[in-house]
């Protein structure tokens, strides 16, 4: 199974760095895992212009940046992990504008034509937070819900580490957040 996680932190020895390279150890045994960090890539924000609309059977924008082949490993992968620190209760901006440009994976949305180029993909979110879980995580999980309900895409869980404020006092509770993850995401593959 081939498995592409994206982090989408600013920091690539952070919280998020740190929890997703647990959880990656975790199914690199079995698993083909393929790291995007987005910090280092470069994806300009969506122009909003629509011309990717116009092109259904391929991530049609017209930017011609990082965000394209990211999409290309993505759609070629059978699981993808979006990893994010929590930044005022939603996705880190360099997260938020590959998010913005996912636009061009799904056309004709409300209509009988609409198709989304990840249909039926396994997502799952990795979210990393200073503070607890209620309150304070439910709109990027509700952001995520949403994303995924739009490109018709299985989510397979979200995964928040909470009181995560350095990356060496993870401990435990994110050891097992991440054994959970792994478990999951190998018993979605064998339904």
């Amino acid at each position: 199974m081939k498995v592409t996680t994206i982090l989408g932190s600013p920091k690539k020895n952070g919280n998020t760095a740190k929890v997703l390279g647990l959880f990656e150890e975790q199914i690199a045994q079995d698993h083909n895992v393929d790291r995007i960090t987005v910090a280092t890539s470069s994806i300009k924000g969506c122009l909003g212009c629509h011309a990717c609309q116009k092109v259904p059977d391929e991530p049609g924008c017209v930017q011609k940046d990082d965000a394209l082949p990211i999409f290309e490993r993505m759609m070629s992968s059978d699981v993808v992990i979006y990893a994010s620190p929590l930044y005022c209760w939603g996705f880190s901006s360099q997260m938020k504008a590959l998010l913005d440009r996912h636009f061009c994976l799904v056309t004709g949305y409300g209509t009988p034509d609409y198709k989304s180029l990840v249909q039926d993909k396994n997502v799952a979110l990795l979210v990393t937070c200073a503070g607890p879980v209620e309150n304070n995580t439910d709109l990027i999980q509700t952001m995520f819900d949403r994303m995924s309900d739009w490109g018709q895409c299985n989510v397979i869980g979200k995964y928040v580490v909470p009181f995560c404020t350095t990356p060496d006092a993870i401990g435990a509770e994110g050891m097992e957040i991440v054994k959970k993850m792994a478990a999951d995401i190998a018993a979605a593959q064998c339904q």
